[in-house]
């Protein structure tokens, strides 16, 4: 793993702060983080702003990608839970925190505001909730052999823009919306922020961070396993024929 963070005055606590959740980042997921670059350009930006961005390479064997060649009509689609709304939505997410519609009529929150029907922590402590990093378990699983035909990493656009990455042609995806549980956070969104649930769902990961596609007779196999690995999953959905959309959301 690289990153590369650019500010406009160095300031070397934010800077270790910024480092040391990137290491545990790293730890999460199994990668060695090689180095980086920090750059000071004063008048680009403002006093605390800072753009912060990092990628990482990887090898695997030919034998194992999965490119959709494998996914067949008929397998199942199962969500691995998110813990909240991780890295993506987030001119949405400051847009409903500066504007939002307050219970009492006024708007606008505050980051350092507790909102009692979300959470007894700050609203900044609840969005800001560390992504959930799905390396290690889904190579685990990858590696005792389970079925997997096909995953998806929910990132930015939702459900309907990334689950259709992992499919073969005339291949679409029929979820079940209700299949699992939509996590709080989203449900003060619609409301605080009074956004559609369509665009709920083209925006957020809705409780859903990460996908396996497998054979419809190793769901309960690969479900049990997951759950003896302490990650929450869900079966959401079926591979069925179409040209690459996901059905069964919200209009």
């Amino acid at each position: 793993f690289l990153d590369y963070l650019a500010t406009g005055k160095l300031e070397p606590a934010a800077l270790a702060e910024v480092v040391e959740g990137i290491v545990a980042g790293c730890h999460q997921a199994g990668c060695a983080l090689l180095g980086g670059e920090t750059a000071e350009m004063p008048g680009f930006y403002g006093p605390g702003e800072y753009d912060l961005a990092g990628f990482c390479v990887g090898v695997v064997e030919k034998s194992q990608i999965l490119a959709g060649s494998q996914v067949q009509l008929g397998d199942r689609v199962i969500g691995l839970a998110s813990s909240g709304v991780h890295s993506n939505g987030f001119s949405l997410v400051r847009k409903v925190v500066a504007e939002g519609q307050r219970p009492d009529g006024g708007t606008g929150y505050r980051w350092d505001e507790v909102v009692p029907t979300l959470s007894d922590l700050s609203l900044a402590n609840v969005l800001l909730t560390p992504t959930r990093i799905y390396v290690d378990p889904v190579l685990k699983a990858r590696r005792e052999g389970l079925a997997i035909h096909g995953m998806a990493h929910i990132t930015g656009g939702g459900l309907p823009e990334n689950l259709p990455r992992c499919l073969g042609p005339d291949q679409s995806i029929q979820l079940e919306v209700g299949s699992w549980p939509v996590l709080p956070v989203f449900s003060w969104l619609a409301q605080a922020g009074e956004v559609p649930e369509s665009a709920l769902y083209d925006t957020f990961n809705m409780g859903i961070g990460f996908a396996l596609v497998v054979p419809a007779n190793h769901v309960d196999q690969t479900l049990a396993w997951l759950a003896q690995h302490q990650v929450a999953a869900y079966a959401i959905g079926e591979v069925v024929a179409g040209s690459g959309q996901v059905m069964g959301l919200p209009d």
